[in-house]
């Protein structure tokens, strides 16, 4: 076997070995015997030493195989389960709601709504998917659950926490009327928060925003010199206002440089140095940056005043923990950050369900 390793050729016995080989190998076998002989004569890595036998296409596959070896040592299909049970009746909220996000993001969990008021202040929406109320913890997706934790988010690929039927019956797609958690904010005219309510009820969804659409028109340089026309301007618009006066009360005002944000997608048509795909990465407009930043900071502020079942709030920064560093050195030599989790990966995940469970 080593000669044939040395040699570029894959023995017979490997393939069925390749990730206890690669990840947990066991000295005591003949096959793992061989594999460190022939690096040791060719003076090779392991994984370097299998991709040039053909056993792994790219470093990819390599990364992103250990992670699954680790987190997912069953695979990562659903087993079968019952379905979400029924909701019952709720009202209807009288909104307009539209989400922001990327433009691979499915599991849309949160959107805005914005509803003008004659003396010139508003109400804000701020809507919560609310999935738990139809999962139960002792049922199979319950379960399902508490064994992911999570959706696993990178860049490229992702693994889902719910199969994509139950993603698609909780999500706030464009054209649904979903069941969600709603924070109401009363602003004044000044932007000065004077009330706040939380409902349970069902959401109209009139659209998915994305941010490549909404970028290119949304700035810094089409702020400074008037928005032109485009859907949803004025409710963007006022709701860039009320972050920009929440980011000043907190000392922290818009003018004050900040770190650069980025995100990521792998264009998979592309072939890099290393293999398929090639990693692009995207600056975040600070406009649309410091937006979503201050009506987090404002839902978890007036939060911490409400019901504890609203805590729910685990959102942007330990929810969108990026998982995986399959990206890092895989799909073509792009760059991504790498966090490796202590335990299962946190995503946008099983503590925002299971805190509304009680809702029930």
């Amino acid at each position: 076997m080593a000669a044939e390793l040395q040699a570029g050729r894959l023995p017979g016995e490997f393939p069925p070995l390749l990730n206890q080989l690669l990840y947990k190998p066991d000295r005591n076998r003949p096959e793992t015997k061989a594999l460190e002989a022939a690096c040791s004569e060719t003076g090779l890595s392991v994984p370097r030493l299998l991709q040039r036998c053909g056993a792994l296409p790219a470093t990819h596959d390599y990364h992103l195989g250990r992670f699954l070896f680790e987190y997912f040592p069953h695979g990562t299909d659903f087993p079968e389960f019952t379905p979400p049970s029924e909701i019952g009746t709720l009202p209807v909220a009288e909104v307009r709601a539209f989400s922001i996000d990327d433009a691979q993001t499915t599991e849309i969990d949160d959107a805005f709504s914005v509803t003008p008021r004659s003396d010139g202040g508003m109400r804000v929406g701020i809507h919560i998917a609310a999935p738990g109320l139809g999962i139960r913890p002792d049922s199979d997706l319950g379960r399902m659950a508490r064994g992911r934790l999570s959706t696993v988010y990178m860049p490229g690929r992702k693994i889902t926490m719910l199969p994509d039927s139950v993603v698609g019956h909780f999500t706030l797609g464009a054209g649904n009327t979903v069941p969600a958690i709603s924070l109401y904010l009363d602003v004044g005219a000044d932007f000065t928060v004077t009330g706040h309510e939380t409902r349970l009820e069902r959401i109209p969804v009139v659209a998915n925003l994305r941010h490549h659409d909404i970028e290119p028109v949304f700035n810094e340089q089409t702020l400074s010199d008037g928005l032109g026309e485009f859907p949803f301007r004025d409710e963007l618009q006022r709701l860039w206002e009320l972050a920009t006066v929440l980011e000043a009360g907190r000392g922290k005002p818009s003018a004050t440089p900040q770190q650069k944000d980025y995100s990521f997608s792998v264009d998979w048509d592309a072939t890099g140095g290393d293999g398929p795909g090639r990693i692009n990465e995207h600056l975040v407009i600070q406009e649309i940056d410091v937006l979503f930043g201050n009506a987090q900071n404002l839902v978890d502020g007036v939060l911490g005043r409400a019901p504890d079942i609203l805590a729910a709030r685990e959102k942007m920064d330990d929810a969108k923990r990026t998982a995986v560093g399959a990206a890092d050195a895989g799909a073509g030599g792009g760059r991504a950050r790498e966090q490796k989790p202590e335990r299962p990966p946190a995503g946008r995940g099983y503590g925002h369900a299971a805190r509304q469970w009680p809702l029930r």
